[in-house]
């Protein structure tokens, strides 16, 4: 049996390459969304709180809004699974689409083999947005960070590719 032989994953890829692209393009604007709305709240915020208090509340609002970013994009996929047949009920097709995105695995809901690429085209657009996530959050570090040593009196380092 030869199973590449026998699975159309074409359809797979044609259903998953523009949610993929959909779904980046979310990503990056939700992001430059929340680091907008994160220098705000940090410019904005009374000087006379400390920074620690200031960042911690910059970040659990960066975060949550991350997750539903994120939630956002699992329901997009879900959305697809149901509108393709390929599961049949909201409840699984957004566990499904969760445990496909996120690597944990989708535990007794599996898609029919005529789909099953799907799935592993999700996962891999999973491990992009949280790769992406990942990067935005160190970013969001490297933006404030600098800006506190200077207010207390140390200077950051010199960037060494003298941007």
């Amino acid at each position: 049996m030869n199973v590449l032989n026998e699975t159309p994953w074409g359809t797979d890829w044609a259903w998953s390459l523009p949610l993929i692209l959909l779904n980046v393009i979310i990503h990056v604007f939700g992001l430059a969304f929340i680091y907008d709305g994160f220098t705000v709240l940090l410019r904005e915020m009374d000087r006379q709180r400390k920074f620690i208090f200031r960042f911690t509340v910059g970040m659990n609002a960066a975060v949550l809004l991350i997750v539903i970013l994120h939630g956002i994009e699992a329901t997009s996929w879900a959305l697809a699974y149901l509108g393709l047949g390929a599961i049949s009920d909201p409840k699984s097709a957004m566990l499904y689409s969760l445990g496909a995105m996120t690597g944990f695995g989708t535990g007794n809901v599996s898609l029919p083999p005529h789909w099953q690429m799907m799935g592993v085209l999700q996962s891999l657009a999973g491990l992009l947005l949280f790769g992406l996530t990942t990067a935005f959050m160190f970013a969001m570090f490297q933006a404030v960070w600098p800006s506190q040593q200077q207010a207390i009196g140390h200077q950051p380092p010199a960037n060494p590719i003298g941007q």
